[in-house]
């Protein structure tokens, strides 16, 4: 026996030395001596494999049948810790995260324990060009020369290649267009913008001469005027420089000639040479940086790959500005009404905009939306000083199939809002074309007309998510259920958040008795707050469920379900079981005792699926052994999400909630 033991201890040992010379001897191997090991082994072997490694063999083995998935599922755990849930289902999906965490650790120098301990690998150009193929979103540090200088040198094919994959673009810091230092920052975005397929632009900070640079000739025809004389003048300056350094024989295309502003040719010389004409000064002295676009091509650009014809511009499409302040608004007030391209706009402030801030981006928004051409559908606008001004934003744009707001009272500006009572027939309000709606509030208290006024004027409404409604005492939601009910019969999606529904059950009854919802989200609802038979009000509130034959996502959680939890087995008992897919029970405080016995009840009644069930941040470490028995008969027919629970660092929070 002791043999047997020892002998098998050696095999293990002898294989892992093995698989540790295939991940050190790898490029020596080559793929196809690795490839074709017999498939256990091939399994076995995959853990011990770098990224580059595993990302250089996933194709052939997708075509054998073999997935990577539980492999980038791993670094992924690797990297956050055990206690991190990882909902990523498909193989692509958590091999694009692991590339999206790593690419901007790697590329700007930045480190984690992750990155401390395989830092060998990651550091190679290789793992920077297979991360490139997979992310699709860059995000530009300003105050990182060296390696922003590097995609301009070394790594020249490397910004090629963003260019073709990267779709969407951060700025997230201030750039100061006087400085040299920032050129090629500039120049990347200029690449990654006009010459690569990049439409989405994000803008982490308040600039408005930057903003200004971002979107000229991106698809607004707005010319900011300070922008426009500093690109003149220094481009004068640059070309005047060019002229001279062209005249010693620097030029790479001697050919080529200066061309007027309007043609924005320039001559394109070599990089090492425009070093010196890169920055010019003004009359006073002062270090004048180079910011027109076209200009910064020819200077960054390696000779081989520049042509005579001059750069593209591109178009953004989706904008979003996380830092907008009245300076930003300023500039999009001028360049919203000629943004055609526009399809998707996000504001959103640290500070409650002003009125005159929001009735001023609504007269903006109207000029677009008066235009034929115009193409902006969503619109994402936080935080709004007051409730009414949702409905003013919708009537200046009537088009827009897709709304986020988030509403904060300011309680000492005053409501000069311009309100004309309807009272014609003809003057009645407009049927809208929303399709998505989403509304968080924070509000001590809130009148429900606001919302049911715009639900009634959109009858295409198919997902719809509010939070934080607080109505007055002795005022409950049923007019807001009922009016999604006779109103909103498209719904496929409900979100209700932090409100009180304990009071109206019958009229989520009602909803649910004549609905297509596909998904369901109750959270924070206190479904059972104040009921005297709690069980038998969730045994009602399942009834009604498995009745909508499409729904395949529900959430309840934090509802304070606790040892009721139970009745949800219910869901597939019978003839007809629900066809739930997705079950979110997470923050309920659900006992270990009490996940048992919903186990047990589940496998009397399995769902006709695999489920994806939720538990997270229910108190499992109360009693281990019985939550771990609980989990292990789950798991034959679930897909569990769970996640480390401390009773001492959580029970506050719980009780704070009761």
């Amino acid at each position: 026996m002791l043999d047997t033991e020892h002998r098998d201890l050696t095999n293990i040992r002898l294989k892992e030395l093995c698989f540790g010379a295939v991940r050190k001897h790898f490029a020596a191997l080559g793929t196809e001596a690795v490839l074709d090991l017999p498939t256990p082994l091939m399994k076995e072997l995959l853990p011990h494999l770098t990224i580059c490694q595993l990302d250089e063999l996933q194709p052939v083995l997708n075509q054998k049948g073999i997935s990577t998935h539980s492999e980038w599922v791993r670094v992924l755990q690797d990297m956050y810790g055990p206690n991190h849930v990882i909902d990523l289902h498909s193989e692509e999906e958590a091999k694009h995260e692991v590339m999206r965490i790593l690419f901007p650790l790697v590329f700007y120098g930045f480190t984690n324990s992750y990155v401390k301990r395989n830092i060998r690998h990651l550091s190679s150009p290789t793992f920077l060009w297979a991360a490139a193929k997979c992310i699709q979103h860059f995000l530009l540090v300003t105050s990182l020369h060296k390696p922003l200088q590097s995609l301009t040198a070394e790594h020249w094919p490397l910004l090629n290649l963003l260019e073709k994959h990267i779709k969407s673009v951060g700025v997230s810091q201030p750039i100061d267009l006087s400085k040299r230092t920032t050129q090629r920052g500039l120049y990347v975005l200029h690449r990654l913008l006009d010459h690569g397929v990049a439409t989405k632009l994000v803008v982490h900070v308040q600039c408005p001469i930057v903003l200004a640079w971002l979107l000229h000739q991106r698809g607004s025809q707005y010319v900011n005027l300070e922008l426009k004389t500093l690109m003149h003048c220094r481009k004068a300056s640059w070309v005047s420089r060019a002229t001279t350094v062209r005249t010693d024989g620097a030029s790479c295309s001697p050919g080529l000639e200066t061309e007027d502003d309007q043609g924005d040719q320039v001559i394109p010389c070599k990089s090492s040479k425009l070093d010196s004409v890169s920055v010019v000064e003004d009359e006073s002295g002062k270090e004048n940086s180079i910011v027109d676009p076209q200009v910064l091509c020819r200077t960054f650009t390696p000779c081989d790959d520049l042509t005579a014809e001059p750069c593209p511009w591109g178009q953004i499409t989706c904008l979003k500005i996380t830092q907008c302040g009245p300076d930003c608004l300023e500039v999009l007030y001028s360049a919203l009404p000629t943004f055609f391209c526009l399809h998707s706009l996000s504001l959103h402030s640290t500070l409650t905009f002003r009125y005159s801030d929001v009735l001023g981006l609504a007269g903006a928004l109207k000029q677009l939306s008066d235009s034929s051409c115009s193409s902006l559908t969503d619109l994402c606008v936080s935080i709004l000083p007051n409730t009414n001004l949702l409905e003013i934003l919708l009537d200046a744009s009537p088009t827009v199939t897709s709304l986020h707001v988030e509403i904060h009272t300011v309680m000492f500006e005053p409501c000069f809002l311009p309100l004309h009572p309807r009272t014609a027939e003809s003057d009645m309000p407009a049927v809208l074309l929303l399709e998505k709606l989403k509304v968080k509030v924070a509000e001590v208290q809130t009148d429900l007309h606001f919302m049911t006024s715009v639900l009634r004027r959109s009858p295409h409404l198919t997902s719809l998510h509010v939070a934080g409604i607080r109505l007055p005492t002795g005022f409950s939601q049923s007019q807001l259920l009922t009016t999604l009910s006779v109103s909103n019969p498209c719904l496929k999606t409900l979100n209700l958040e932090d409100m009180k529904l304990c009071d109206c059950l019958p009229d989520v009854l009602n909803l649910l008795g004549d609905c297509k919802l596909k998904e369901l989200h109750l959270n924070d609802c206190r479904l059972l707050e104040k009921c005297t038979d709690k069980e038998e009000t969730l045994q009602q509130l399942v009834g009604a469920l498995k009745t909508v034959a499409s729904l395949h996502t529900l959430s309840l959680a934090q509802n304070r379900l606790a040892k009721h939890v139970c009745a949800l087995a219910e869901l597939f008992s019978g003839s007809s079981p629900s066809s739930v897919k997705r079950l979110d029970i997470s923050s309920n405080f659900i006992q270990p005792a009490e996940l048992l016995e919903f186990a047990k009840r589940l496998e009397t009644h399995r769902p006709p699926h695999q489920l994806t069930l939720d538990l997270r941040k229910n108190p499992g470490d109360r009693d281990p052994d019985t939550w771990n028995t609980a989990l292990k008969r789950l798991r034959p027919f679930s897909v569990l999400l769970v996640e480390g629970w401390k009773s001492t660092d959580t029970m506050v929070d719980h009780i704070s909630n009761m």
